[in-house]
């Protein structure tokens, strides 16, 4: 069984930076990815890396300002977040597919992620 449990948010001001954490406890092979869901937004796709940091996608609307990561012993998964704006304020989870190998399909929807964390909240202020 695969347990996710995120950690990290947390209030900050526009321009400022949070680091989201994710630790995974259970045997995973396939993709880990950060969705985001709020009042007005569907829950979209984030970040998503495979295990063993094969495959990295962004977001468009968080390319160039969110970084995913992994630590070596693939059981944390981050995401750094800079240059925080105000629409950034949202739940953000934590979400992982098996396939059984290290690899992120094209289907970046939720429906393609078996395990989900609990969320973290983040709010940005201006």
């Amino acid at each position: 069984q695969v347990h996710l449990v995120e950690s990290g948010g947390g209030s900050a001001l526009a321009g400022e930076s949070l680091r989201l954490s994710c630790e995974v406890s259970g045997p995973i092979r396939g993709c880990i990815a950060w969705f985001r869901q709020g009042t007005r937004i569907e829950r979209e796709a984030v970040a998503r890396i495979s295990t063993r940091n094969t495959y990295i996608f962004y977001g468009n609307r968080v390319k160039g300002r969110f970084t995913i990561s992994q630590d070596s012993a693939e059981k944390s998964y981050y995401l750094q977040m800079n240059n925080l704006q105000p629409e950034d304020t949202v739940t953000y989870y934590c979400a992982a597919a098996s396939f059984g190998y290290n690899y992120c399909s094209a289907d970046s929807t939720p429906h393609a992620f078996q395990y989900w964390g609990q969320g973290t909240q983040v709010t940005v202020s201006a």
